[in-house]
């Protein structure tokens, strides 16, 4: 995430927490998504599955009794990290249960994720889930001199929320391997998440509960240790804004942090930290161009529409060997292949990402350059190289309200100050409450996902479909106070 990172789900099945152990009462069933790997040859379709992150799953003792409930630990089975790990049970979802718990479905290449799913046990908010090589395993990527492309329908995403496609050095067995006998549950349960950002609310880290110093009136609930790792965001978006973001560490492979090298914002640390939280991120209207991404005719691109998100990975000699030195951006849409937008600030151009790129716009906002303190595009690409595991979400902030996406952020900053305004949403419209009041409907879907050689995965196509309508009743929220917020 460019900035913050808060899974959005309260009050699941009266626990919202995760273990390590497998529970028995349902058996896990991984909902099958079709993806493809490309060459200059042509693409060849494979059927790969999904799984959902472990936060999100009912944990008990093995029988009916919650380990966690209301974003506190049950001290009679989690007095500390250790005897919680071997008391409590994760259980499985079976196909009906993603979607009809978590709002999660799919259909040949598509998987549709909903925001608001209410159910007799509670409400689920958001989702978050990997895509699985089997059943005991993620899938691997390895993105240096690779391209990576994706169909996104973001018309019934409002201002606020976050669909969002990235890659995350996480384990590939979920950190069972490095959790010496605690993580029964590994990847076919969704365990060992860890971000750039070092989330505290992962409830397990390592086959450990993360019970000390846990807060259970923060939100979301955290605990002392953090998680970290590299990552790379495809796409983060809403109907109104988008940005595609890599995060360095200085870490290899997923580090459980404590203290200074958290990185954490109330404790003023966050450019002290082992990874880059603020990331060089390429939004097209923090970067000037107001009309390229949005919903309706007027835009470039449409956010009505499906549109074809490609991104690629450029190596110094264009061969997996070389250093990483430029992320480049393309879309499709209607029959048209369309270069990112172009850089208008002052000091600053390209459409694309590099690390002259990142220096300069880190030098016209006034921000801290961390992305190359960190090792730049070179530390990237050494994690690319190392592999990474491919996640998809929906989700609102609690923390930051998506301002940092699509609104003005920091709010001590006038909008006018560069880099200060990211998009045109309102700023009082992006809190989880309002979000899920009013937009209990919103929903994203993400297909056609295909990895491969540079220039293979897309090309110009025919018809996209039809648009959704410009509001549709997901396009309000946004400012109508001046000729750049249309």
């Amino acid at each position: 995430m460019a900035f913050y990172w808060a899974p959005a789900v309260l009050a699941l099945l009266a626990a919202t927490s995760v273990s390590q152990k497998i529970g028995t009462h349902v058996q896990e069933a991984h909902p099958p998504l079709e993806m493809s790997t490309c060459t200059a040859s042509g693409c060849t379709t494979e059927m790969k599955s999904i799984v959902l992150d472990s936060n999100w799953r009912w944990v008990h003792n093995g029988q009916y009794t919650n380990c966690y409930k209301d974003g506190a630990w049950v001290e009679s089975l989690c007095p500390d990290p250790e005897t919680c790990a071997k008391n409590c049970h994760i259980d499985g979802a079976t196909v009906a249960d993603y979607k009809d718990t978590y709002g999660i479905s799919t259909s040949g290449n598509e998987l549709d994720l909903g925001f608001v799913v209410e159910t007799k046990y509670g409400t689920n908010f958001g989702s978050r889930v990997y895509l699985l090589e089997n059943e005991h395993a993620y899938k691997m990527f390895h993105l240096k001199n690779r391209e990576f492309s994706v169909d996104v329908d973001m018309a019934r995403m409002p201002c606020g929320l976050n669909g969002a496609i990235y890659f995350v050095e996480m384990d590939a067995d979920g950190g069972q391997s490095r959790s010496k006998g605690l993580n029964e549950a590994g990847a076919g349960y969704g365990t060992g998440y860890c971000d750039a950002q070092c989330p505290h609310d992962m409830k397990f880290i390592n086959g450990l509960a993360n019970t000390v110093d846990w807060n259970s009136t923060s939100d979301p609930p955290v605990g002392k240790a953090g998680i970290c790792c590299a990552e790379m965001d495809i796409w983060e978006a809403n109907s109104r804004a988008n940005a595609y973001t890599p995060h360095t560490c200085s870490i290899k492979g997923t580090y459980i942090c404590e203290g200074v090298e958290c990185g954490d914002n109330e404790k003023d640390h966050r450019y002290d930290g082992v990874c880059d939280k603020d990331g060089c991120d390429f939004n097209p209207w923090r970067m000037g161009n107001h009309t390229f991404y949005g919903r309706g005719k007027r835009f470039v691109t449409d956010s009505t529409k499906k549109l074809t998100v490609v991104t690629q990975f450029i190596t110094s000699d264009s061969t997996d060997d070389g250093d990483l030195v430029e992320i480049r951006r393309f879309y499709v849409q209607d029959g048209k292949i369309i270069p990112n937008s172009e850089s208008s600030m002052v000091g600053v151009a390209g459409n694309s990402l590099t690390d002259e790129f990142c220096h300069d716009m880190k030098n016209a906002f006034g921000d801290i350059d961390d992305f190359n303190l960190k090792g730049g595009m070179k530390a990237m690409g050494e994690a690319l190289d190392r592999g990474l595991v491919l996640v998809m979400s929906i989700w609102d902030d609690p923390l930051a309200n998506m301002l940092w996406l699509d609104s003005d952020y920091p709010l001590n900053k006038k909008p006018s100050t560069p880099g200060v305004n990211r998009g045109p949403c309102k700023t009082d419209t992006g809190s989880p409450a309002y979000l899920r009041k009013k937009y209990p409907g919103a929903s994203v879907r993400y297909s056609d996902i295909k990895i491969g050689a540079i220039g293979t995965t897309f090309g110009s196509t025919t018809g996209d479909g039809d648009a959704h309508g410009d509001d549709a009743g997901y396009g309000s929220d946004r400012r109508l106070d001046g000729s750049t917020y249309v």
